[in-house]
């Protein structure tokens, strides 16, 4: 029987914890969520918003989610857990509409709302409180805008942060915006020239949702540009999910740095491509435009560009220099009076950590992480800080994903724990290379060849 999660109680008193949790995003909720089962684990999670968010700017209508509604925050490697989706669904009295209503994918919004639920229901998770900083004298040292922690293990989990080439950011404003701030800033743009800068799944999303207005809302015209060779499909094929899977993420992080970085871009359409139902709503949109409508002039679109730079206008708007990639030596300008920016995130800062920092071990961008996410540093093994969804360079394009949320936290609460509690079966496909059981030469051969 799946246990009811009740309302919170007061936070406990005290200031001495097990584990303090930094950033309240999914990553982090996932940990909070089954560490709730664990008392012998104290813990708060802190979050610096006054209240759960999550992509709150962009969840536009029709918005779905990419990945299975399993890819829940404890569902994986807890399927009784009380922190469930099926247990949301429970919970609010709809598990057989939910059924009924035969989703494709699931809303975004709903899943926005159960993560929401989830960091309500758990008396752990707090609220309105920015960690300043964090040191080291034997226990870990959280000083907040409330007040000083002390615990003997740190889990970041501080997600993403809007980010924007060189040349946009000092123009952003109230006509260049990220596409994170979308639904506050693209409500009246009827009879404006727009720019959608981005070819991933935000980009289209903003681009669908700009052509799809009632015609007095619609803009006069929508610019699409993207550097990809094309508006490229997801890649959610059975044999590629096998990317986003526990095994592999550990065959992943055992290769050398450089082979690593070439699998990320060549994979990248498996976790940034575009909905293949998204796509198809804007082929559809753009056909009765032009050919049922006679709108020959309402949308343009531009792969294999690269913005170059962003000038104003004479008019008060902005001419977008672009440069198509087989071309290079032609440069195109379009004029425009608003710009979208759906140029994606990259993991936050954490200046909270400067009285550390120089103990902690970097490996290009991101610290270094063990196999428990806990980031190589000089201080003693029984206390760590650890790292969710700040690794992707070592762990792979899953690390941000939802997909591998429940088992990095189950696997960080192990460690936390002392034990060891995965059971996951090998995938069908053999990633690494079988080794001669007595071929000393050979053992060094195939580990030249796995990283080659």
């Amino acid at each position: 029987m799946i246990p009811i999660v009740q309302e919170k109680a007061p936070v406990p008193g005290g200031d001495y914890f097990r584990c303090i949790g930094v950033g309240v995003g999914p990553a982090n909720l996932s940990l909070a969520s089954l560490l709730y089962g664990h008392p012998e684990v104290t813990n708060r999670f802190i979050e610096k918003r006054p209240c759960f968010g999550w992509h709150d700017g962009q969840q536009l209508e029709d918005a779905a989610l990419q990945v299975s509604t399993l890819k829940d925050l404890v569902t994986l490697t807890d399927p009784t857990n009380a922190f469930s989706f099926l247990s949301y669904l429970r919970a609010h009295g709809r598990l057989y509409h939910f059924i009924n209503a035969q989703f494709d994918s699931v809303p975004r919004q709903e899943f926005r709302n159960y993560l929401e639920w989830a960091s309500r229901m758990n008396h752990n998770v707090v609220f309105g409180e920015e960690v300043l900083s964090i040191d080291f004298d034997g226990l870990f040292h959280i000083r907040t805008t409330r007040n000083t922690l002390r615990a003997e293990n740190v889990v970041l989990g501080v997600g993403t942060e809007p980010w924007l080439p060189t040349h946009a950011r000092d123009a952003v404003g109230g006509d260049q915006f990220h596409v994170s701030e979308f639904i506050g800033k693209a409500g009246d743009l009827g009879g404006k020239r727009v720019a959608v800068v981005g070819g991933g799944q935000s980009g289209a999303e903003a681009f669908l949702n700009l052509i799809s207005r009632p015609k007095r809302q619609l803009p006069r015209r929508v610019v699409w540009i993207s550097r990809r060779p094309n508006f490229l499909p997801i890649d959610d094929s059975p044999f590629t999910n096998d990317y986003y899977t526990p095994s592999f993420s550990d065959y992943f992080s055992r290769l050398e740095r450089s082979v690593r970085e070439a699998f990320n871009q060549r994979h990248i359409l498996t976790s940034d491509g575009i909905s293949e139902g998204t796509l198809r709503e804007i082929y559809q949109r753009a056909y009765v435009h032009r050919f049922v409508d006679g709108a020959v002039d309402l949308f343009a679109l531009y792969p294999n560009r690269e913005v170059l730079h962003v000038t104003g206008d004479d008019g008060g708007g902005w001419d977008l220099a672009i440069a198509h990639n087989d071309l290079r030596h032609v440069t195109e300008h379009i004029d425009v009076d608003v710009i979208v920016w759906a140029t994606g995130f990259r993991p936050a800062r954490m200046d909270f950590l400067a009285p550390i920092a120089h103990r902690l071990e970097r490996e290009g961008d991101e610290y270094r992480i063990d196999d428990n996410f806990a980031v190589v540093w000089d201080g003693p093994q029984d206390r760590n800080i650890f790292v969710q969804n700040g690794a992707r360079q070592q762990r792979g394009l899953a690390d941000p994903n939802l997909s591998l949320n429940a088992w990095r936290a189950q696997r960080i609460l192990d460690r936390l724990r002392g034990v060891n509690t995965e059971s996951q079966t090998a995938s069908f496909i053999e990633w690494s290379a079988k080794l001669p059981p007595d071929d000393p030469a050979g053992r060094e051969r195939q580990g030249q060849e796995i990283h080659r």
